[in-house]
């Protein structure tokens, strides 16, 4: 089974002593020109050299508690005075198995490179150094420096080292712009596949924008350049010796390179390395909304040309925009001046922009597109928020309470009935939650197609707040009557979470 597979550089080996490489600001000359033969660049000798110097292996080591729980292997009991003691002593003893409560150290070995020179500034993936108790960075003349952790982010594997500048004379690229890079356009990575040290491949741009499902930020660049375990770390040079990429990930049935490999982009990776190197943390910017794709369904539903955007499916309690600015239900096209093509744009923009701005937001609201202003606050606050349970409750959108006694009614494959004292208690749904209750969904319908369940309640259709079985029913109808297809609806789960659906009327 192919599956995704990160460069972990080490394996877990006992390998210590890797070669290393510091990165240079160098004039390079391009790899290739217009008339290169289409296998490839004549040579990238040049290129190569001027680079190799410019990488640093990063090899860590990590003390691993005993091994004297049940599947340990015991010290065998050996005769007084055997000649083979001492021999079982020391390796047991540096195992874990004595009874002192020694550790077995494990190293691992990874990649990366110099970013500043005179404040001795290390970038690799956060990978290769997590839980490590020491950190050392391998030059290529041998001489090793230790290293400091400076910061780490986990959302999209970036580390920052600190090595002292003046135990080694030190040179440093620069990140280049990774947005210009064409799928096609030629690239370089080094790194320390295996543990072999400084190795160079060479490929191209496979293809750009890659969704691997690996963090909440995906946008990788894909390339063909081989790329191994060991990797990780390293950096993806364009022709002209800059950084447009940190090695990252492998897509591979075996764990060596298939041709399949994926960098973060220096674009997203640059700004994660300056949060890290002022704050020793990332502080990214944070909207305050849960939110899934706009499908053709829901896009037909809403009166919407295409689909595109981010759909809001609820703003989270005490967050930036839980005063009316942004609703449950609008559409979110536009960013601060960038465009949300698909749901997952939306995020890695907003974490790119500063805590605090106030930037424009456009939104569709019920057809009409419009302009909102919104200040920004800070995702690590709203992660304590989730962390605390604060953050359960959102905007339902709450209709009219004032309803009259009704039984039940059925209604696209769905039994529906007033949301009351008994129907809370049978379904376990949570006080503040408001609308009508599905209290049976009918087998193949159009309902059980879309994965409703008895417990949920409709909160709203086509945008419109229903808080009885005659107000669902009355919009269903209204809507085949202005020759709807679809019908939009907004389901609250027992406890309140919010999602949008749409049903099929024919």
């Amino acid at each position: 089974m192919i599956s995704h597979t990160l460069l972990r550089a080490a394996r877990r080996t006992l390998f210590a002593g890797a070669t290393a490489f510091v990165v240079g600001t160098l004039a390079v000359p391009s790899f290739v020109s217009p008339t290169v033969a289409a296998d490839g660049p004549p040579s990238v000798a040049d290129l190569a050299q001027g680079l190799l110097g410019a990488v640093v292996n990063i090899s860590t080591s990590q003390t691993v508690k005993g091994t004297e729980g049940p599947g340990a292997v015991p010290m065998p009991q050996l005769p007084e005075g055997s000649p083979f003691q001492d021999f079982f002593d020391d390796f047991f003893k540096n195992r874990g198995g004595d009874k002192g409560g020694g550790g077995q150290k494990v190293q691992s070995l990874g990649s990366g490179f110099v970013i500043d020179a005179e404040q001795g500034i290390v970038v690799t993936n956060n990978h290769v150094i997590a839980d490590a108790d020491d950190i050392e960075v391998n030059f290529s003349d041998g001489v090793t420096l230790k290293a400091t952790l400076v910061g780490t982010d986990t959302k999209t594997d970036v580390a920052v080292l600190k090595v002292d500048p003046k135990g080694h004379k030190l040179t440093a690229v620069k990140f280049g712009d990774s947005t210009k890079m064409r799928v096609g356009d030629w690239v370089m990575a080094i790194g320390n596949p295996f543990g072999l040290g400084g190795t160079v491949t060479v490929g191209i741009v496979s293809a750009r924008n890659r969704d691997i499902n690996s963090g909440p930020y995906d946008d990788f660049i894909q390339t063909d350049a081989a790329i191994n375990r060991g990797n990780s770390g390293g950096p993806l040079f364009n022709s002209a010796g800059e950084v447009i990429g940190i090695n990252t990930a492998i897509i591979s049935p075996s764990g060596g390179s298939i041709g399949i490999g994926f960098s973060i982009p220096s674009q997203l990776a640059s700004g994660v390395v300056d949060q890290l190197r002022q704050f020793g943390e990332t502080r990214r910017g944070w909207l305050g909304v849960r939110i899934q794709p706009v499908t053709d369904d829901i896009a037909e539903s809403l009166g919407m040309a295409t689909a595109k955007g981010a759909l809001v499916a609820g703003v989270i309690k005490g967050g930036p925009v839980d005063n009316g600015t942004v609703q449950a239900g609008d559409v979110i096209i536009k960013f601060d001046g960038k465009d949300i093509h698909e749901m997952r744009d939306l995020p890695r923009v907003v974490a790119e922009s500063q805590v605090g701005k106030a930037v424009d937001v456009v939104i569709v609201r019920k057809g009409v597109e419009q302009t909102v202003k919104v200040t920004l606050g800070r995702l690590e606050d709203g992660e304590k928020l989730a962390s605390g349970g604060e953050n359960g409750n959102t905007d339902q959108g709450k209709g009219d309470k004032a309803t009259p006694p009704v039984s039940s009614a059925s209604v696209l494959g769905m039994t529906i009935g007033e949301l009351n004292d008994q129907t809370r208690q049978k379904f376990g749904i949570a006080a503040d939650v408001s609308g009508v209750v599905v209290t049976d969904v009918a087998k193949n319908s159009a309902a059980a197609e879309r994965g409703i369940q008895p417990g949920e309640v409709i909160t709203e259709i086509a945008q419109e707040s229903v808080g009885t079985p005659k107000d669902v029913m009355d919009r269903i109808g209204a809507l085949k009557e202005q020759g709807r297809k679809n019908a939009l609806l907004m389901l609250a789960s027992k406890t309140g979470e919010l999602r949008f659906v749409t049903i099929r009327m024919d």
